[in-house]
């Protein structure tokens, strides 16, 4: 898994190496490239190229992080010169769903947007892995929230947003019990201190965000990962996220 996702993220920079010139090419806090790119779509078509080229069209698909707090002004989200509610942003993530073969999305709505949250997870939540972040913050009372809503089907574990490593791993238990899948999570700004690998593996949850294989903060983390494999004898079990989405 770590060999195929290195190969695309190298192919990629080869891409936009040639279409948008060096200074394209210049990292990001948690390794990811910004190119100076007209649509949103593009950067899905970039990816996609990459995908293919390296040979994995099987074995990988693309996820996004929308971060979408960031571009909602209280009513509308505004994407490309254009604004969308809820509704019909649902409609703009279908597309791109279907188009690109998406399986994974976070924070694809504000984190007060509940009802965008919820009207997602009825429409796609039995077809893609809903993640929320800025949504939960690993806070149990949000999770439970967000259960009862039916908001989301995987929580983002981020042990200092919570604070406390019991806090967090109740998180994650509450999350479980409710077929919520969990994903372990790095932050934008990072130290080389290689903790969630470990915490990845004990509670078993089958997924972690590191950032690109790039950066000694975010590298040291899968490089922990390679050291557990080998030392414990903990093979990666080549988890479909699929299988984790209920159908």
């Amino acid at each position: 898994a770590l060999q195929m996702g290195a190969e695309v993220y190298h192919i990629l920079k080869d891409r936009i190496l040639k279409r948008y010139g060096k200074s394209a090419i210049n990292v990001g806090d948690e390794g990811g490239y910004a190119p100076p790119l007209n649509e949103t779509k593009e950067a899905f078509e970039l990816i996609a190229e990459a995908i293919e080229e390296a040979g994995y069209t099987q074995e990988v698909r693309p996820a996004f992080d929308a971060a979408a707090s960031e571009f909602y002004d209280g009513k509308k989200y505004k994407i490309n010169e254009r604004f969308y509610s809820s509704e019909e942003l649902v409609d703009f993530y279908g597309e791109l769903i279907d188009t690109y073969g998406i399986i994974s999305a976070e924070d694809p709505f504000a984190e007060e947007d509940w009802d965008g949250f919820v009207l997602f997870t009825k429409k796609f939540g039995n077809k893609i892995q809903i993640i929320g972040d800025d949504l939960f913050v690993t806070n149990i009372e949000r999770l439970k929230k967000g259960i009862e809503l039916g908001a989301c089907n995987c929580l983002l574990l981020k042990v200092n947003q919570i604070g406390t490593v019991s806090e967090a791993v109740d998180a994650a238990s509450l999350a479980f019990k409710n077929d919520y899948g969990v994903m372990v999570s790095h932050r934008s700004g990072e130290t080389c201190d290689s903790f969630i690998a470990d915490l990845v593996v004990g509670i078993n949850a089958g997924q972690i965000k590191s950032g690109a294989p790039a950066r000694g903060e975010r590298v040291v983390k899968y490089n922990r990962l390679l050291q557990i494999e080998e030392k414990s004898g903990f093979i990666y079990g080549n988890i479909n996220v699929a299988n984790i989405v209920k159908y």
